[in-house]
């Protein structure tokens, strides 16, 4: 999951092509480049992450300020993240300290990757890979969510989630992926 063997630049650019990849609206290199604010935070992050352990923690906590405030999307240079992770409309988006996320993970508007204590140590979740993650979900705590799984918007996800399972509600509950629980109220006989 970490990259930092990887030339900054060549994660820049892929983390481009994973934008007009999974975005449909995305028209073209440019227009990405200059006009998603997820993809600004993610390459910033990219630079204070490497910063961050270099030693030179308080001017990547600067940097990830800096950008905050101008693309509404605050990442934690302390958080590990795996390549081609996209980030849409970005707005809202807190990934804490010690959250990791995996590869080719995708990340919807408002989403916390958070913590429920304020004490040292691992307090953020742990997200393995092709993780898509619905807007406004709040995934908290030091639990994992494993690869394949599917968050439902406004999810609050605070128990570890299998692999290849969707996870919808508050507090959220899992069910394997491609299962419809029967909801009675929305059952079209009932209704006359």
């Amino acid at each position: 999951m970490h990259d930092s063997g990887i030339p900054v630049l060549r994660l820049m650019l892929e983390d481009l092509n994973t934008a007009l990849r999974e975005d449909p609206a995305a028209r073209n290199v440019l227009e990405v480049a200059l006009g998603y604010p997820g993809v600004h935070a993610i390459w910033t992050y990219r630079i204070a992450h490497r910063m961050w352990h270099a030693g030179f923690r308080l001017p990547a906590r600067l940097l990830s300020q800096l950008v905050r405030a101008g693309t509404g999307v605050e990442i934690h240079p302390g958080a590990v993240l795996g390549r081609r992770l996209f980030i849409d409309h970005g707005m809202g988006v807190v990934i804490g300290e010690t959250a990791e996320v995996g590869e080719d993970v995708t990340i919807f508007h408002g989403t916390t990757l958070g913590g429920t204590s304020m004490t040292k140590g691992k307090r953020h979740p742990t997200v393995g890979n092709r993780v898509v993650i619905g807007a406004g979900a709040k995934v908290l705590g030091p639990i994992t969510v494993g690869d394949d799984v599917k968050i439902g918007a406004n999810a609050v996800v605070v128990k570890d989630v299998p692999a290849g399972s969707v996870s919808v509600g508050v507090p959220a509950r899992s069910r394997p992926a491609g299962v419809t629980p029967y909801v009675p109220h929305l059952d079209p006989a009932i209704h006359i």
